[in-house]
């Protein structure tokens, strides 16, 4: 996570735009030349399998890593020569929800506003625990929270300063079916509210119901990137046939906990999910984000 917002996403360019990044670790070249932009205010998904370098990626734009060759910018800024900066503008929510579960919800969250300097951290912890239906939870310890929560608890946190692009690692990575669903409602919130969201996944469920655009990363390198629509073009139009309709099993799930998706304040504890690329940092480098100033 970064600091505080003090440069506005610039309209006119895109909010995130990669040309030629490479990087590798030693003899393994995880990127081999990423080429994308990003339009202010949109949902994009970078859309790839675990070890396709999506990790790597958002490291390199968070400024946690350095690149091998090629330039990236973010709201504007280069991300090698004004790093400080970019990390002004930007927020990171890794694969793992970096929460202090010795604190209660509203304490973590005070807890970055003051280390942000900021004026009235009470306010601003009120604030974001009824934005992401939190409230009646934020007394609470962060380790009765369930796994949705804790998550939502992690997105609140990454917005304090209000930094107008963030960056979600896989978000719903151990999640249940319930919990994934809050998350998916929180990022299609902020999207709303006009935040840019780089958001990578190897679902392929998550980035058709959340992407504006989705770029598909493989072996180092984006293969296709479009609309859903551009992307079903792509192949031949499917035979019309008419067949009854039969549930999915999370329509099935959803329906017999009695829950249709909207946020929960109960819950037990969930399970942390495991990391998606193997060798790359994802707790450490949120942790590093959230107390940078």
């Amino acid at each position: 996570m970064s600091t505080i917002n003090t440069t506005p996403t610039r309209s006119r360019e895109p909010a995130i735009r990669v040309q030629g990044i490479e990087k590798s670790f030693k003899d393994v070249h995880v990127l081999r030349g990423v080429d994308f932009d990003v339009k202010a205010g949109s949902i994009f998904a970078l859309l790839g399998s675990n070890g396709a370098g999506k990790t790597t990626l958002v490291r390199i734009l968070s400024t946690l890593l350095k690149a091998d060759a090629g330039t990236a910018t973010v709201n504007g800024l280069d991300v090698a020569a004004k790093s400080a900066d970019v990390r002004d503008s930007i927020s990171l929510t890794g694969q793992f929800a970096a929460v202090d579960e010795v604190l209660t919800g509203r304490e973590n969250l005070v807890l970055i506003a003051k280390l942000r300097h900021l004026k009235n951290p009470g306010g601003i912890a009120d604030e974001l625990l009824a934005r992401f239906s939190l409230t009646e939870a934020g007394g609470r310890k962060a380790a009765t929270y369930s796994g949705g929560m804790r998550r939502r608890l992690d997105i609140a946190m990454s917005l304090i300063g209000n930094p107008p692009i963030i960056f979600l690692d896989e978000p719903t990575t151990g999640l249940d079916p319930q919990a994934r669903i809050e998350v998916w409602q929180t990022i299609k919130q902020l999207a709303n509210n006009g935040t840019t969201v780089l958001l990578t996944t190897q679902y392929l469920d998550e980035a058709e119901q959340l992407a504006d655009r989705i770029a598909i990363l493989h072996k180092g390198t984006i293969i296709q990137n479009g609309t859903l629509d551009e992307l079903k073009r792509l192949l031949p139009a499917a035979k019309v046939e008419y067949v009854e309709k039969q549930p999915t099993l999370e329509e099935v799930f959803l329906t017999l906990v009695g829950e249709t998706g909207e946020t929960g304040e109960t819950g037990e504890t969930g399970e942390t999910g495991e990391t998606g690329e193997t060798g790359e940092t994802g707790e450490a480098g949120d942790k590093e984000l959230k107390e940078a100033s």
